[in-house]
């Protein structure tokens, strides 16, 4: 096995932690004429820029966020390579065959290849040589014709791996063999006998086809878009709680409107949470070319684009209620409260498209969740790996999740607006969305604020 990977990893990681310890020092270091400057450029989306480049800034200063980045590759990282590694650790078999055994090496390379697995046979010139080559790590098996088979560890009955079946394949062919000479039988008999042909097998139901690559792309998409999503959409809950229990909104809310203030976070977080994503699939697809993994080779461009694209959907959608379900507490206990009824659509798409992949067919139930903006971004790209899904279809779903989206947004705008100042309890939903604007119990709200 080459050692590319491994300098791969080792040149990923020291990557990212260089790049996070030199943006944390220029951050403290003042530029050279930065006090003479009378007037910074405007960026393109104003005030909402402004803030959404303060909150890529907080969450790149983070520490979690780094360790939640490294954690992430490396678990990238095990998943491509302990596969290529088992792989390439089991892809050869040697078996020495001792001296003056009947001949076995055209059944063992055929019980070979019936478990997957290539054998090279070496004639040992006795059972005490072939022991000491199998101590000594030269051998993997030692097959005597006089009825000994010997492997270095026991073989547990449970065990599935390739060389275990094989060693299990051959100790039932060497007892065949055995009970064929007790019993008397002819060379003529033993051949018929070897040559049986199982009956057989019909079934009233159709056979499940093998999961292609899209249907695996897919797979992979779902989980990574759950990841994604739970991650980044707890941070904004959080985030928007965290700045209205420390008084932090009150400040910003005198220099920004409250919708620009709320669309500049959702846009900073979805910005790093897309650029996180792209970059651990840019990384797994490097690591398992540089290894020779199968794991994600030949994933379907296409399947991969529609995951994409719908988990940037997906926090477009939740993104605003998160943050909206912020703006209404201010301790932690009120958050989980909050968060539980925002996170069972998520949950239930996640764990159905799940279900769906595994089972081969798309199911009824994740058809119709495929076109629910809550659900849709687990179940469409499921759709499009089973080849369920046509272009109008996507398109379809894809515009009701987009009006949705803008619906939620100017709710939840509506509710951050006459929440995010009120302090001192949690407010309740029905308050922001029907009633009246509500003086801050906890503090006197910024007139401009609270204008706009």
């Amino acid at each position: 096995m080459s050692k590319l990977p491994y300098v791969v990893v080792i040149a990923v990681v020291a990557v990212i932690v260089r790049l996070g310890l030199r943006r944390r020092a220029r951050a403290r270091t003042p530029r050279p004429g930065a006090a003479r400057a009378g007037r910074r450029p405007r960026p393109v989306l104003g005030d909402t820029g402004l803030v959404a480049a303060r909150e890529i800034r907080e969450r790149l200063r983070g520490r979690v966020f780094w360790i939640v980045t490294v954690i992430l590759f490396g678990a990238v990282a095990a998943a491509v390579l302990i596969p290529a590694l088992r792989g390439h650790g089991t892809a050869s078999q040697r078996i020495g065959v001792v001296a003056g055994s009947a001949p076995l090496d055209a059944e063992l390379r055929a019980l070979a290849r019936g478990t997957g697995l290539s054998v090279t046979i070496t004639t040992e010139p006795g059972l005490a040589r072939a022991r000491a080559a199998l101590a000594a790590g030269r051998l993997d098996v030692v097959v005597d014709g006089a009825g000994t088979i010997l492997v270095d560890k026991p073989v547990s009955p449970a065990d599935t791996s390739a060389p275990a079946r094989y060693v299990r394949a051959v100790s039932e062919a060497l007892g065949a063999q055995r009970a064929f000479a007790r019993a008397g039988l002819t060379p003529r008999q033993v051949a018929t006998i070897a040559g049986a042909r199982p009956v057989p097998v019909a079934s009233l139901q159709p056979a499940r086809k093998a999961r292609t690559t899209a249907e695996t792309t897919a797979l992979l998409g779902v989980i990574l878009t759950f990841i994604v999503l739970t991650q980044y959409l707890t941070w904004t809950l959080m985030g928007v709680m965290e700045e209205k229990a420390s008084r932090v909104v009150e400040v910003l809310l005198a220099a920004v409107r409250p919708i620009q203030l709320l669309a500049g976070k959702v846009l900073g977080i979805g910005a790093v949470a897309l650029a996180q994503a792209v970059a651990l699939v840019a990384f797994a697809l490097a690591l398992a070319e540089a290894a020779g993994s199968s794991l994600v080779h030949g994933a379907a461009p296409l399947v991969a684009a529609a995951a994409l694209g719908w988990m940037v959907l997906g926090y477009a959608f939740y993104s605003w209620l998160y943050a909206a379900a912020g703006s209404l507490a201010e301790r932690q206990d009120q958050v989980q409260s909050l968060a539980l009824p925002l996170s069972a659509p998520l949950i239930l798409g996640y764990i159905a498209s799940l279900v769906s992949v595994s089972s081969g067919t798309p199911s009824l139930l994740v058809t119709v969740l495929a076109y629910l903006p809550p659900t849709a971004p687990f179940a469409m790209p499921v759709l499009v790996g089973f080849g369920e899904a046509t272009w109008w279809q996507f398109a379809l779903s894809m515009a009701l999740t987009l009006a949705c989206t803008v619906l939620v947004a100017l709710a939840a705008a509506r509710v951050y607006r006459r929440a995010v100042l009120r302090t001192g309890g949690r407010v309740r939903l029905r308050d922001t969305l029907l009633g009246a604007r509500a003086p801050a119990r906890g503090g006197t709200p910024s007139p401009r604020g609270l204008a706009r």
